[in-house]
Parts: C-alpha cells; sequence; structure tokens
C-alpha cells in the first residue's frame, strides 16, 4: 500500500469552484490525501482512519481523505503499529511528512515549527518599554530574569534595548543600544548554550555587533528595509524576524495589502540571496497607524491568511494595549485577556509565541498542542 498526495488543480468536487477549496484547506492547514492499494483490508483502513475524525470517501480502488498537517507524525506512528511490515506505505507518509514540515534555521539552531511550538520569550533591558521597562536594566536583575525564564521553559530569549512602543518612542544611538544588549547576549550563549537568542532592533551597527556577539535571530520591526541590512543577513546565518507595520498609512483591505507586503518582502529577502527557511513572518499588531485600533483585532482573526507563505507566523501581542482598549486593564493586568488572544491565533497558525509571561505561555502552547495531537487509540 501507499499514500500519495492529491495536489490542488486533481481535486474534483462537483459544484464547488476549486479556489473556495483550495483557500479553505490551506488556511486550515490541512492535505488531501489517497490512500492506494486498499484491497482486503479497506474495513481495517476505514476503522483506523475514522479514529482521526476525518471526512473520507471511496473512490475507485483508493480511499481519499482530508488531513490535518500537525497529525501527519502521529498518523505515521500508528499506522507503522498496524502495518509493520509495509515499507512502501511508511515511506510514502514519511515523504509526506518531509515535504510539509515548516523549518526555521536561527544561526546555531533549526527548529520544526510543526512538530514544536515555540515559546519566545521577551527580555527588555531599556527603562522604558512599554510593560516591563527598568525591571531587568541592572546586570544582576538581568541575569536572574533570564534564569527564571529558562527555568520556566522558554525555548528562545530575545534582547530588546530600544522600545518601538505606540504613541512616540525616545530612539536611543547604536552605540548606547548595543551597550544594553551585548552583555546580556553574551551572558546567555555562555551560560545557557541550549537557548536560542534573539536581538530586537532596526539598527545596523546593533545587527553587526549582535551578530558578533553570537546572536542567533534578528528581529527586524521595520522589516530589513535597507540593502546594508540584507547584505548583512546574507552573509550571516541568523534566523530573520520580518515584521509588517502599517503606522505610517490605513488600509481599505487589510489581508490583501498585508499578503501584497509579505510577497514583495520575502521576494526582495530571496533575492538579497537570504535562504527563505530562515525567514517568519510577524504582522505587526499593534503597529498599527491607529493604535491598539480595530486593525488589531482583524489580524488576530486573519492570522490564517498568511498559512499560504508555508512559514513560521510569530504571535506578538504580549500585555499589549488591546487589553486596555477593551476591558481597562492596566498592563499589570492583561495575561488572562493576552492568553485567550494568544489561543485564538495559535489555533489559525501562529506557532512561535511572542511573551513576557513564560511559565503561563509554555502551559498555553504546550496544552493546545496536546489537544490537536489527541487522538484515542485503544
Amino acid at each position: 500500500m501507499e499514500i500519495k498526495e492529491i495536489k490542488y488543480d486533481k481535486i474534483n468536487i462537483e459544484g464547488l469552484p476549486l479556489q473556495i477549496i483550495k483557500r479553505d484547506i490551506l488556511q486550515r492547514q490541512e492535505i488531501v490525501l489517497s490512500w492506494q492499494g486498499i484491497e482486503c483490508v479497506e474495513n481495517k483502513i476505514i476503522d483506523f482512519l475514522n479514529h482521526f475524525d476525518i471526512p473520507l470517501f471511496r473512490c475507485e480502488n483508493t480511499i481519499q481523505f482530508l488531513f490535518p498537517i500537525t497529525a501527519l507524525k502521529i498518523f505515521a506512528a500508528k499506522s507503522k503499529i498496524l502495518w509493520p511490515d509495509d515499507e512502501k506505505l511508511a515511506l510514502s507518509i514519511d515523504t509526506i511528512i518531509k515535504s510539509h514540515c515548516i523549518i526555521w534555521k536561527a544561526g546555531r539552531f533549526t527548529f520544526d515549527i510543526t512538530d514544536k511550538p515555540l515559546v519566545y520569550g521577551i527580555l527588555n533591558v531599556t527603562p522604558d518599554s512599554f510593560y516591563d521597562g527598568g525591571q531587568y536594566y541592572a546586570p544582576e536583575d538581568m541575569k536572574k530574569h533570564i534564569a527564571n525564564m529558562v527555568d520556566s521553559g522558554t525555548d528562545i530569549i530575545e534582547v530588546g534595548g530600544q522600545t518601538t512602543k505606540p504613541g512616540g518612542y525616545v530612539e536611543v544611538k547604536p552605540e548606547d543600544e548595543i551597550m544594553r544588549t551585548i552583555p546580556a547576549i553574551k551572558f546567555i550563549h555562555d551560560k545557557y548554550p541550549n537557548i536560542a537568542i534573539a536581538i530586537d532592533t532596526y539598527k545596523l551597527p546593533v545587527m553587526q555587533a549582535a551578530i558578533e556577539a553570537g546572536v542567533d535571530i534578528i528581529n527586524d520591526v521595520r522589516a530589513f528595509d535597507s540593502y546594508q541590512k540584507r547584505a548583512l543577513m546574507a552573509k550571516s546565518n541568523v534566523g530573520l524576524v520580518t515584521m509588517h507595520s502599517s503606522r505610517e498609512h490605513e488600509y481599505d483591505n487589510l489581508s490583501d495589502e498585508m499578503i501584497k507586503f509579505f510577497k514583495d518582502n520575502l521576494k526582495t529577502l530571496i533575492d538579497a540571496d537570504i535562504d527563505l527557511n530562515r525567514i517568519i513572518l510577524d504582522q505587526g499588531i499593534g503597529y498599527a497607524k491607529v493604535a491598539d485600533g480595530y486593525q488589531d483585532y482583524t489580524m488576530m482573526r486573519n492570522l490564517d491568511q498568511l498559512n499560504k507563505f508555508n512559514r513560521p507566523i510569530m504571535v506578538a501581542i504580549s500585555r499589549k494595549g488591546f487589553g486596555k482598549k477593551l476591558f481597562n486593564l492596566n498592563k499589570e493586568d492583561r495575561l488572562p485577556v493576552t492568553l485567550i488572544a494568544e489561543s485564538a491565533m495559535f489555533l489559525r497558525g501562529g506557532r512561535v509565541i511572542r511573551a513576557h509571561d513564560i511559565a503561563e505561555t509554555y502551559q498555553l502552547v504546550n496544552m493546545l498542542d496536546i489537544i490537536n495531537h489527541s487522538y484515542w487509540f485503544r
């Protein structure tokens, strides 16, 4: 037996336009599969597939079915238990899994986002960041907080030395930002080698200093908007977080414009000889022309529109101002509403969660991942 993927142009469902089907399947992160060579074991296969609660139908000598990409590895493991000697079947499933893995290459690390979501911890070594400004400015406070983040389950620690909060901010000189961030990067690199290190900066000299200090990821809220930045990225092996921002303009159709931005931005980065597998996407919630406005809620809902790019998607909404606008919550009281919004976005495909609260975020991503991977076999 073997299983083959049915590409979208081969799907034939009478009465429903192909483009509607294709868009719906892409957004839900599903694929159409065909189980071939089912003679004598058809009932066993149908019983097996029914455990995954998926639609399926018999078509000539095949069984065709819709399947979630995130459950493919469980599908492979369970099928090997039932058909341990069918090497052709096992190979065909493994081939499908490899073709749909979303890989993020980031410095010393290679993450398989389809297999494991990531907790991306925020460490602001600034006096004025909107939530934790000043808390970890002193070296000893910074080191204690890093230890707590690691113990709580973070996969990545992002060091920030320049706030870009809405409503205006004071830009610091590159040398001041370097002075704030590089000691933290070097400390994490030496003390916690299993933790990936990111830096949040839009300044070229800071990027250069961070790469020399051993950073694995650069998060640029300006989407690597200069030739010099892109040339530096091309010469390095760091991961890139490229962010969409609309602070300078307003949209008529947000989804269309956001998709156009990432399509053009990814082409620009790839044309600069940057490997696509190094890049992840950030919608830029909180960076709308109207701070904490309804554009942010649309981006929470339409995140699944970005699944078509087959890149990891960051959820970066931790304790942001929507909690104040909607529920009059002070920043200290916004954790519950943050976790709720993060959950909605996680279920739409956002599997890199950028957060201040590591322990709670670790529980969120792992609980949702366990639910998504839970299929009952006695």
